[in-house]
C-alpha cells in the first residue's frame, strides 16, 4: 500500500522578520517535534511571528513558536509554547554560533513549511536589526513600487 499523499503544502511566513531585521544569510533546519505536533503544523495552526532562536549547550532551539493543540488529539497533546530543537550540520551550528556571539547578530525564523515527503522544516536567517530610519526607508519603497504597480495597471487597461 503507497504511503499517503499529501495534499496539501504549509507555509506559515514571519511577515514581520523582514521589516525589522536585515536578512545576512539564510538556513533551513528540520526541527524536532513531539506526537502530535506535526499533524496541527499540518492543519495550519502554527505561529513564528514572535519567535526566536538561541543557543543553549552547542545546540540551537526555537523559541516562543507556537503550535496550536491538535484538535482529534486526546489527553496526549502536546504544548503550545515550548522550545524546539533545530537540526543543523555541525558547521553550521558552528559558524551560527560564532556569528552571533561575536557580532551581535540575531536568528529569526522566516518560514515555517513542509517538504515533499511531509517534514516540517523552518528556514532561518541570520540577521542584523534594522534602525527606525532603515523601517521608514522600507515602507517607502514599498508604497512606490505599489503605486507604479497600480500606474501600469491602469495604463495597459
Amino acid at each position: 500500500m503507497p504511503p499517503m499523499a499529501l495534499k496539501k503544502k504549509v507555509q506559515i511566513k514571519n511577515r514581520k522578520a523582514r521589516f525589522e531585521y536585515e536578512i545576512l544569510d539564510k538556513y533551513t533546519a528540520g526541527i524536532v517535534l513531539r506526537g502530535t505536533e506535526i499533524k496541527a503544523i499540518r492543519e495550519g495552526n502554527a505561529s513564528i511571528a514572535e519567535s526566536f532562536c538561541e543557543f543553549s549547550n552547542g545546540e540551537l532551539f526555537v523559541i516562543n513558536m507556537t503550535i496550536q493543540e491538535y484538535s482529534h488529539a486526546t489527553h496526549f497533546n502536546h504544548q503550545p509554547k515550548s522550545e524546539r530543537k533545530l537540526l543543523l550540520n555541525k558547521q553550521e551550528l558552528k559558524k551560527l554560533e560564532k556569528e552571533v556571539r561575536n557580532s551581535g547578530l540575531t536568528i529569526v525564523p522566516l518560514l515555517l513549511f513542509t517538504n515533499d515527503k511531509g517534514f516540517a522544516k523552518l528556514e532561518i536567517g541570520l540577521a542584523r536589526g534594522k534602525k527606525q530610519y532603515d523601517k521608514r526607508e522600507s515602507m517607502k519603497e514599498r508604497d512606490t513600487k505599489r503605486d507604479l504597480s497600480r500606474i501600469k495597471k491602469s495604463f495597459n487597461n
